[in-house]
């Protein structure tokens, strides 16, 4: 085989003049009579090839010219010179050609099922998934490949430097099933006995600080079984990291300083010093503990205002759990959010959908008012809601700054449902209102914040047992230690009102990053399982090991992890995490392409001793 000396991307005019050997696919191909030209490609770019009888091309070498087609596979070698009839500014090659001496034809290609390219429309993604081995050839695909490595080097290289050791741990784990659904995996030594796959390495790297590791990283592949969506996969990866001897100030310096080398190494941008939020600020202005800060839509308390009105609606909302303190989640509340501009935009028909969708967060629905001009000029309520509002106009007015021409969205329920629901209401208007701006290949605006102070416990909507809102490993604030070592399990009101020290980072509205300092003395932890409901023996039967190790003299040590898809997703530009993983599953987890998952012998489960419950397999397409 000619083995390439160049890639396809490299040539310039400096290489004028050179005898060369290029590798790659035929990209295009182009006969103009007396002459053949292929645009010849690999990951690095395209290089224009020259098949030209009157520099000394054979009539066999023509014929063999003549019969290559896109995606056939080829090695050339050839003279490099200035390309004949001008430079072609689209390429980074396109000043210069390459006019082939020798060909070889390396593998030729079936007819396939669509062109590698980003010029015109893609087919659909089932078809690119099935062929995935054709899709990621697309220059898109590459780039995003490539981008994906120079973060993982950037990574390792950072933490390197701030003395983190890179430490692999298992894959096949104990399960401990009071997070996500986990992937289960039959263990034929012990029959009846099973691992899991991981959901996370976060116990193993508990253990490393109480090993003495100090500092550790590792670039990590994660399991959950549950429904992927648009920036959720079954198989994902993070970046694991832990420190010992640290408090949560510490991490998140270190931790920001990574995200701001990343943007720079990787994009060549400057990220200003991240804005921190408090959990509670982040729900009361936008609804959600990862507030998407690009556009100003902010919502308001508007409860006591509502409280003097007659609106049946405020009034029902605001009898739930009228006792109970600020901010618990079964007091009621009423919010609002005004819509700049929204009286032209949101017509009737979006803000009757409104209800509907709000429905689907548990609210009773959405109150709508529009801002007009009243026959004195000022601004007025147009009629409906208005009625109620009406007797203390300027006092609505003022709280919300509203203007003509705005519109004024109200929620009223419980504080956790209206909360929630006024929150994802937010961000549909948003959408509405064409405030959010589109992902760009490589875009901004890039608004990092920290998300710091979550509650440690919520309720569980299914079981309403209290589940770790982080995780149950995740410490109690520093001021809040007593408060939480004093709680009674039937003291609801307390144990909401306990604070974390836990810390998410945020940007443009997602999660990127979630941590928070870890227990480190086995009374705690034993407290927080019994505050979970895990009784001693529960306790010690699935997680014996860590609080044996916590015993054993365990540093303070706080960690995180980044979501590296999620990562990349921002920083090429995608709101769809398949584009930034080179063998992606669908929506409900199958991997086209293999055909996984699929069926198994009756011998195979007999070796596992598993049985195969599912009355008859369905016959395969």
């Amino acid at each position: 085989m000619l083995r390439r000396t160049v890639t396809c991307g490299e040539l310039r005019d400096q290489h004028i003049g050179q005898t060369v050997v290029l590798n790659g696919w035929v990209n295009s191909y182009r006969d103009h009579g007396n002459l053949i030209f292929i645009d010849l490609r690999d990951r690095f770019g395209l290089t224009q090839l020259v098949f030209d009888p009157d520099n000394g091309v054979s009539q066999a070498m023509m014929d063999a010219a003549d019969k290559l087609r896109n995606e056939d596979v080829i090695a050339v070698k050839g003279l490099v010179r200035t390309r004949v009839g001008g430079p072609n500014p689209k390429l980074a090659t396109g000043t210069v050609e390459v006019v082939v001496q020798e060909l070889e034809v390396l593998s030729k290609t079936a007819n396939p099922p669509f062109l590698p390219d980003d010029l015109g429309k893609l087919p659909n993604e089932e078809i690119r998934l099935k062929h995935r081995y054709v899709d990621l050839r697309r220059p898109r695909m590459q780039h995003i490949l490539g981008l994906r490595h120079r973060v993982m080097q950037s990574t390792r290289r950072y933490f390197d430097e701030n003395g983190f050791l890179e430490v692999e741990t298992p894959i096949l784990y104990k399960s401990t099933p009071e997070g996500a659904r986990e992937f289960l995996v039959p263990n034929r030594h012990v029959p009846g006995s099973w691992y899991a796959l991981p959901q996370s390495p976060q116990l193993f790297k508990q253990i490393l600080m109480v090993s003495g590791c100090d500092r550790y990283m590792q670039i990590c592949r994660c399991f959950r079984d549950e429904d992927p969506r648009a920036d959720r996969q079954a198989e994902f990866s993070q970046i694991d990291l832990e420190m010992s001897f640290v408090r949560r100030e510490h991490v998140m310096e270190m931790m920001e300083g990574f995200a701001r080398r990343l943007w720079k190494d990787v994009l060549g941008l400057d990220v200003p010093k991240f804005q921190v939020m408090g959990y509670r600020d982040a729900m009361e202005t936008y609804g959600i503990d990862r507030p998407d800060t690009r556009y100003d839509l902010k919502i308001v308390d508007v409860s006591e205002l509502a409280a003097k009105t007659d609106f049946g609606v405020f009034k029902t909302a605001l009898e739930k759990g009228k006792d109970r303190p600020r901010f618990n989640s079964k007091k009621g509340v009423v919010k609002a959010i005004r819509v700049p501009g929204g009286g032209e935009k949101l017509t009737r028909k979006i803000t009757d959908g409104y209800t509907e969708f709000v429905k689907g967060f548990g609210a009773g629905g959405v109150a709508v008012s529009k801002v007009i001009a009243g026959p004195d000029g000022q601004p007025m309520f147009e009629p409906g809601v208005a009625k109620f509002l009406a007797p203390a106009r300027q006092e609505w007015l003022g709280a919300l700054g509203l203007k003509v021409g705005d519109t004024v969205l109200f929620v009223a329920d419980a504080y956790a449902i209206a909360t929630k629901a006024i929150g994802e209401l937010r961000q549909k208007v948003a959408r509405d209102m064409d405030m959010v701006p589109k992902p760009g290949v490589e875009g901004g605006p890039w608004n990092f914040l920290w998300v710091v102070d979550f509650p440690m416990f919520e309720r569980n909507k299914e079981t309403g047992k209290w589940v770790a809102m982080h995780h149950p490993f995740t410490s109690p604030r520093d001021d809040q230690m007593q408060a939480f070592l004093d709680a009674d399990p039937e003291d609801e009101v307390t144990i909401e009102s306990i604070v974390s020290a836990g810390y998410d980072m945020v940007l443009n509205g997602s999660e990127i990053a979630g941590g928070s300092v870890r227990i480190h003395n086995q009374d705690v932890q034993s407290k927080v399982f019994k505050l979970l409901g895990l009784t001693p023996e529960q306790a010690k039967e699935k997680f014996s090991f860590l609080l044996e190790a916590l015993s054993f003299g365990a540093p303070p040590h706080a960690g995180i992890a980044f979501g590296l898809d999620r990562l990349i997703m921002h920083l090429v530009g995608t709101d769809n995490i398949r584009d930034v993983i080179a063998f992606p599953k669908t929506q409900i987890g199958q991997d086209l392409m293999t055909g996984a998952p699929g069926f198994v012998t009756e011998a195979q489960l007999k070796d596992l001793y598993v049985k195969n419950v599912v009355p008859e397999a369905p016959a395969k397409s």
